[in-house]
């Protein structure tokens, strides 16, 4: 699978699950309302598949131009940190103003989920990539 349709696969099955988690962690971890972890965790997935897709463009389109190809434990950890680390600028100050937090305390909130988040993406992508094959940026030539 490649192109778009695995770029829509991929994001669509990923948020779907960190959906599910993060309301379950907000609720249960957080002590937030359901209707509260709901929303933030809907945000932050929709706020998570448009920083996805323009990531995983960027990083496919640099990955494409290295001598070497395949994704090695290395490209893989440097592409979920990247990740990650785009996406907590965004999601701390909407964690605080939605959740009613300081800064501080929803920057403590996202580092936990950036933490479980970065194993999740590693696996998620490694287990998504033996299942539907790597994409052609990653085949060698």
């Amino acid at each position: 699978m490649q192109g778009i349709k695995r770029k829509v696969v991929y994001v669509s099955l990923f948020e779907l699950i960190a959906v599910g988690l993060t309301s379950s962690a907000l609720m249960l971890l957080g002590g937030h309302e359901a209707s509260h972890a709901g929303v933030a965790a809907i945000g932050s997935s929709l706020t998570a598949v448009v920083w996805n897709l323009i990531y995983n463009s960027l990083f496919e389109a640099w990955e494409a131009r290295q001598a070497t190809r395949g994704r090695s434990v290395a490209r893989r950890v440097a592409h979920a940190v990247g990740f990650e680390g785009g996406l907590v600028l965004v999601l701390v100050p909407l964690f605080a103003w939605w959740l009613n937090m300081s800064l501080w305390d929803a920057f403590v909130l996202d580092l936990g989920l950036v933490i479980f988040f970065m194993v999740y993406t590693f696996v998620f992508s490694w287990t998504f990539d033996r299942i539907f094959g790597l994409p052609a940026s990653a085949l060698a030539q």
